[in-house]
């Protein structure tokens, strides 16, 4: 009987170990590689293995057990039978047949490479023992999931999946090819990063090159070229097209695919199609065909490809470019980019026309006529620094035309200051662009022009941008040209959106109809992307959410995944401020790997992740993630991510007691805003800002500030600047009355950190809400005494400084509000501020009656504080930082820390986190807000 896989090797072992009496014959089938001898191997070593005899056939000399003397029970482990000669092959019959209970034989082989096909015991077929149980186990390739397993051990570290789909095309999941591939890949300089094209640059393995290279030259001459064709075409292939291709006629080319068969040189991969078992192999005999004959194979091949439907014309030109066909190798490029670039492929357009562009060989028409190609669909694809550079020599190219020079600035300008984030150089190539294109491409200079009123782009103030966009307007409208239109309707969208001018949303409104013609579309889904971003910062989270799943859409069936990606920053953005900050770390982190080679357009996703480690009190990860771990400059930031970016950056410094270098960072962040002029963006700098420069003694500065901001902002509808606005006024008034001690000042300061938090919680933002009812609940505590209130107090969401109401605002609802700010921040993850709030509250409460005097003993088990300081610690704050946040002195943080450390046998403050430890308080993902006039250290210090 034939039995396979599992069970056979599970029988095999059964009878090894003597639980089954009856002899056992298993073969195991695997082509070369596919690990036959590690299975012998790993059955050698079974427990309960009885005596074990080892053969290679062809390679050992003189078969064992010749003397008649063969051992029972016993296991024979015999290997590469297929190179068996006839003693050896008379010697295992003889061994097989005479098998005895308790014994077992294993023989692996090569079905490929049996003389006779199917029987690996030679042509005579064989008489086997009755009591013999026959079983067969075929070894098969890995499949992807076993390739990356075995990548991520090889390498140390997880392989990217682009790189293992690559590992297993390339291999074909041959184990040993995937592991010499491996071996390559590790001991690569500059070290391997994960992409396709390090796996192909790691060559053709020398145990497949040989191993293939022996088969072909193991054929007759006369029959070789098949094989020859099946390396030029790459992948496996029709049968008449491989004779094609081989240019040897039908019967002789029938004659040499037999025989290529025969002698395993070839193999047949799908059902009707021959090529190499190993993918890998083709390049390896492809280096071995004589120059004139592999051209000559490449003009037949690109000939036959172009008969098949569709055509395949990357291919084909690839073909003609080997062949020596120029003129019909950048044909077939400039085919294959156009089909590319209509099936939304831009990448692939873009890395066919760059090979194509950078080699010597294209004359100026044809560079002429591919070039606006790559441009277009650089423009709309992804990041690339050699289409940066193809382009910037392109535009220096005197025999290209004018027009078409024009045409590539304007492509080149917006890579560099979109995808690029080189604004500066971005803006001075539009600015050019326009010019050279206002007379003879007048539709493509107005959407120079329409680019340069960016407001995203730092750089000019805004004013300039109007004067660009309204001579954009002017010049379109005068073209006519619809797709140029939309572009430009885009720009004006986005920029009345970002400014919150009048009349924005119907701009909005009108670009959602503009998705029947595809580049409208394209265009359309530039602007939905954009103001979907735009109405996440100011604010409107529902009507983003709503652009986020439009603009996605669209840009998904109009091909454009440079704008798929702003918007998934921006989703990034919408989820840290709406609250949704399960799992948002890990997918920031998933962003940034998976645009690695696009640092700039993971912008967000660095600056959503700095934040997070900012609210967990990671202090030494703010930094680096801030800093777009140096992938970025931060004068090259888009200007809302820059000024958060300082915003973030100077409540870390006041966090830490750093006033005069958080005031130093305050005044440089708010001179870059006010040169751009967009005071929308300024929502996550003002407060810090405010704060910073009023803690280092300047109110001068401070108000003025506030009201630059205001007369900026006017009465724009803007939810987040506008409670940003009054959240600072809060700020000043706060600092004022700590530095004047006037309580009646803290609680005009209370009334309008609420009226603040009111707002942050319609938009909704729940963590700047908690942030800000925090801020009024410890301005009452600070007053030291209950004061009137204004309407919040009573139900409404209106208080206004002038408008006290005629409630009461008490000790006892301030301290209310803190415990509802400190379950929010446990609930969203912000771990800091929840400790800095209840370290705030245990200032407030009374010991509770019946406790007896003195510190409650916690014996081996962490106390409360114990636990909070350890948490701290463990993220990576210094003594002094928890210090400030709890309350406590620097030397009482101290004690709690070794306390924590000896009670649970930690060797340093970081290993308390992989330490059991009772009394452990919630540490979610979340962080610091430090208030005004930091009244964090008014508290004395309480256990």
């Amino acid at each position: 009987m034939i039995e396979t896989r599992g069970s056979a090797l599970r029988l095999l072992a059964r009878t090894l170990t003597g639980e089954r009496a009856e002899p056992v014959l298993l073969y195991v089938e695997g082509a070369a590689g596919e690990g036959k001898s590690h299975l012998l191997q790993a059955l050698a070593g079974l427990p309960g293995t009885p005596h074990t005899v080892r053969w290679r056939c062809g390679a050992d000399a003189g078969p064992p057990g010749e003397d008649g003397t063969l051992r029972a029970p016993a296991l024979w482990l015999v290997d590469d039978v297929h190179r068996a000669d006839e003693e050896e092959l008379r010697w295992l019959r003889r061994v097989l047949g005479e098998l005895g209970p308790g014994s077992a034989a294993a023989v692996a082989y090569r079905p490929e490479e049996l003389p006779v096909p199917g029987m690996p015991l030679g042509g005579t077929p064989m008489t086997y023992p009755s009591r013999l149980r026959l079983l067969r186990h075929r070894l098969t390739p890995w499949d992807e999931a076993r390739v990356r397993r075995a990548a991520d051990e090889a390498l140390n570290g997880p392989c990217t999946a682009e790189a293992a789909r690559r590992l297993h095309e390339l291999s074909g999941g041959v184990p040993r090819v995937v592991v010499d591939l491996l071996s390559a890949l590790r001991e690569r300089q500059p070290a391997f990063t994960g992409t396709a094209a390090e796996v192909e640059a790691a060559g053709v393995p020398t145990r497949l090159a040989e191993l293939v290279l022996s088969r072909t030259h193991a054929l007759p001459p006369e029959h070789r070229p098949v094989v020859w064709a099946a390396a030029v075409l790459g992948a496996p292939a029709h049968r008449d097209e491989l004779i094609a291709v081989s240019g040897l006629g039908a019967g002789a080319g029938a004659g040499a695919l037999l025989a290529a068969l025969e002698k395993a040189a070839l193999a047949e991969p799908a059902e009707g199609h021959y090529g190499f078992a190993v993918p890998l192999a083709a390049p390896a005999v492809r280096a071995c065909v004589p120059g004139p004959v592999r051209q000559d194979l490449h003009g037949r091949a690109a000939g036959v490809l172009r008969r098949r439907q569709p055509v395949p014309w990357a291919e084909v030109a690839e073909h003609h470019r080997a062949a020596g066909e120029t003129g019909r190798w950048l044909a077939a490029v400039e085919k294959a980019a156009e089909a590319a670039a209509e099936a939304g492929l831009h990448q692939q357009a873009v890395t066919l026309l760059e090979r194509t562009l950078a080699m010597p060989g294209p004359p100026p028409r044809s560079r002429a006529r591919l070039a606006p190609l790559l441009a277009r669909s650089a423009v709309t694809g992804l990041r690339s620094d050699q289409t940066v550079e193809v382009l910037a020599q392109l535009v220096r190219d005197a025999s290209l035309p004018p027009a078409i020079r024009g045409e590539l600035r304007l492509d080149l300008g917006l890579m560099l200051a979109n995808q690029m984030g080189r604004g500066p150089e971005g803006h001075q190539a539009l600015e050019i662009a326009a010019v050279e294109l206002r007379e003879v491409r007048p539709g493509l200079a107005a959407r120079a022009m329409a680019a340069l009123s960016s407001t995203f782009v730092p750089g000019n103030h805004i004013e300039a941008g109007r004067k660009w966009l309204a001579e954009a307007v002017s010049v379109a409208d005068a073209d006519g040209d619809e797709a140029m239109r939309t572009a430009v309707l885009a720009n004006r969208a986005d920029l009345a959106l970002s400014c919150a001018d009048p009349g924005a949303w119907e701009l909005v409104e009108e670009l959602s109809g503009k998705d029947t013609d595809p580049a409208c579309a394209r265009q359309a889904a530039r602007g939905l992307c954009n103001a979907a971003n735009s109405a996440v910062w100011l604010g409107f989270h529902d009507r983003g959410e709503e652009l986020l799943a439009e603009g996605l859409d669209l840009a998904a069936r109009s091909g454009a995944p440079y704008q798929e990606h702003t918007a998934l920053g921006a989703r990034l953005l919408h989820e840290w401020w709406t609250g949704r900050w399960q799992g948002l770390a890990q997918r920031c982190e998933d962003f940034v790997a998976a645009t690695a080679d696009m640092p700039f357009l993971a912008s967000d996703a660095y600056v959503v992740r700095g934040l997070l480690a900012l609210a967990e009190g990671d202090w030494g990860e703010v930094g680096p993630w801030l800093s777009q771990r140096g992938a970025t400059r931060a004068e090259s930031l888009p200007v809302p991510l820059a000024a958060t970016t300082a915003g973030a950056a100077i409540r870390l410094a006041l966090a830490r007691q750093e006033v005069e270098a958080a005031a130093e960072q305050a005044r440089a962040a708010w001179t870059a805003l006010a040169g751009k002029g967009v005071w929308t963006w300024g929502c996550e700098l003002l407060p810090w800002a405010v704060e910073a420069v009023a803690r280092a003694g300047d109110e001068t500065a401070a108000h003025a500030m506030v009201r630059t901001f205001s007369q900026g902002l006017g009465r724009r509808d803007a939810p987040a600047a506008q409670a940003a606005l009054i959240r600072s006024r809060a700020v000043l008034a706060e600092t004022a009355a700590l530095a004047r001690e006037e309580p009646d000042e803290l609680f005009r300061a209370a009334a309008l950190y609420r009226q603040a938090a009111a707002a942050f919680a319609a938009m909704p933002r729940p963590y700047s809400r908690a942030l800000t009812a925090e801020g009024a609940a410890r301005c009452v505590l600070a007053a030291g005494t209950d004061a009137p209130a204004g309407p919040a107090e009573q139900g409404g969401d209106t208080a206004t400084p002038s408008d006290p109401g005629s409630g009461r605002l008490s000790t006892l609802s301030a301290v209310a509000e803190l415990e509802s700010c400190a379950r929010t921040f446990t609930e969203l993850g912000a771990g800091w501020d929840a400790a800095r709030v209840r370290a705030l509250l245990r200032t407030q409460r009374p010991v509770k009656k019946g406790r007896p005097p003195g510190r409650p003993s916690h014996a081996d088990e962490l106390s409360p504080r114990e636990a909070e300081v350890a948490q701290l610690a463990v993220s990576g704050l210094t003594n002094r930082e928890i210090a400030a946040t709890l309350h406590l002195s620097p030397r009482t943080v101290e004690q709690h820390i070794a306390r924590a450390m000896r009670k649970t046998g930690a060797l340093s403050r970081r290993d308390l986190a992989d330490r059991p430890a009772a009394a452990r308080p919630p540490h979610p993902r979340g962080g610091p807000a430090q208030g005004a006039g930091d009244l964090r250290r008014a508290g004395a210090e309480s256990a």
